[in-house]
């Protein structure tokens, strides 16, 4: 038997990150990709997995702990184990807030808003510090406004956990100390829903959210009130243009992948981004400039057991639709198997929502801050036309554009959407 030295794996721009939770004690058997502890940065959180299997000898880390590249995390023992090699990190489970990029589900949190700098200038910056809190808490607490100083903490020895600062937000966490907002008042000044005791009415059970609902609703939650949200509703006949994706689809399947709707959607989304630059932009920090971004980076959410995902193709103007139709299934089954790593779900600047497999009719997706802009789509349909002279059978494709009204306005959604449809109308004009 030989003594391995299990370190924290390269995790990217990411130092000093808590250790949330061991997921294994001494004397374990862990098998080769087995996770052994869980990380959170600002972006996500991640699992490091064993580098080979064997039983769990010593464990250097506790919960509440930060690590970086490099730091030991436990000693295991195995069979004929050489030199140490860090283990690879499991996928990022989910996004969590960050300044200036997204995460799953999407969903990514927006920059810090002039109304979150507003609501802590007065807090007691040194009683802030001092909150025993991780790093990750604290950012994500300046960007809701939360007032660490105020809020008592739920975890292990005091500490603020994500789930204190999101009570105290919504101003009915229990814990919240005097000076909090009240239940009555709200959190934020938003009236708080009334507690109701279910059990009244019938039988009822308490169902933990996954961690990915988690970790999105407070970014959801803060993107809603921050962005003046408007949907744009559209059609586009893409009659033709499936016709020629099931015969690509064909040939793909006898070569292992498939050829969707999305591929094509991608490929149209560029280059209506790149004839309405505004749509590939982010609002400036100070609000009076918009950021005009010289990358595609799509991002798509991907439904997963744990919930949605939003992986993100990176340089989505460079490839075809054969190599966005590969991309698209890998990122899609990592998602599922939850090995997406961090930067697998980060930098996006424009995403699509697709719900076509479900159903539908239209609805409103949420911005995906600090995008300005998300696509959602439905599935198509058979639909009567008039061609002028007849009504013909026609596969029509429902698309619905949330926009941020600062950063868009009524006039330039509309020309955008119509701009899809036309681009989606015939194949050929996607190949210029």
């Amino acid at each position: 038997m030989s003594a391995l030295d299990v370190t924290v794996p390269d995790i990217g721009d990411f130092t000093d990150i808590p250790v949330i939770s061991i997921l294994v004690g001494v004397g374990d058997s862990v098998n080769a990709e087995d996770p052994l502890i869980e990380l959170e940065s600002d972006k996500a959180t991640m699992e490091v997995p064993s580098p080979a299997a064997g039983v769990v000898k010593e464990i250097k880390v506790n919960e509440g702990d930060t690590v970086s590249m490099g730091s030991l995390v436990l000693i295991l023992e195995t069979e004929g184990a050489g030199d140490a090699a860090p283990a690879a990190p499991a996928a990022a489970e989910a996004p969590t807030p960050a300044v200036v990029d997204k995460a799953p589900v999407g969903i990514a949190p927006p920059a810090e808003t002039q109304a979150s700098k507003s609501s802590v200038a007065n807090v007691d910056e040194a009683g802030f510090k001092r909150a025993h809190a991780s790093p990750s808490i604290r950012s994500f607490a300046r960007q809701l406004g939360a007032d660490l100083t105020q809020i008592k903490g739920s975890g292990r020895g005091g500490r603020i956990l994500r789930e204190d600062v999101t009570e105290w937000f919504k101003g009915t966490a229990p814990a919240a100390v005097s000076g909090a907002p009240s239940a009555a008042s709200g959190g934020m000044g938003i009236p708080p829903i009334p507690a109701v005791d279910f059990s009244k009415f019938g039988p009822t059970e308490d169902v933990e959210m996954s961690r990915i609902k988690k970790l999105s609703g407070p970014a959801l939650h803060r993107s809603w009130l921050n962005i003046p949200h408007v949907t744009h509703q559209e059609e586009a006949d893409i009659t033709d243009l499936d016709k020629y994706r099931k015969e690509m689809d064909n040939q793909a399947k006898t070569e292992g992948y498939r050829v969707t709707l999305l591929s094509f959607i991608v490929k149209a989304s560029v280059s209506a981004l790149k004839a309405h630059w505004e749509f590939n932009s982010s609002i400036h920090p100070d609000g009076d400039k918009l950021i005009r971004k010289e990358y595609y980076n799509i991002g798509f959410a991907a439904d997963t057991p744990n919930g949605l995902m939003v992986p993100v193709i990176k340089d989505a103007d460079r490839k075809g639709i054969i190599e966005i139709s590969k991309e698209l299934a890998d990122l899609s089954g990592q998602a599922r198997e939850g090995k997406l790593k961090a930067k697998d779900m980060q930098g996006a600047t424009f995403t699509i929502s697709s719900l076509g497999g479900i159903g539908g009719t239209s609805f409103t997706p949420i911005v995906n801050a600090p995008e300005v802009a998300i696509l959602g789509l439905t599935r198509s349909r058979m639909a009567p036309v008039w061609d002028g002279e007849q009504f013909v059978p026609r596969n029509m494709l429902p698309m619905s554009l949330s926009y941020d009204h600062r950063a868009v306005d009524g006039a330039l959604a509309a020309r955008f959407a119509a701009t899809l449809k036309h681009l989606l109308g015939d194949v050929r004009r996607l190949m210029h």
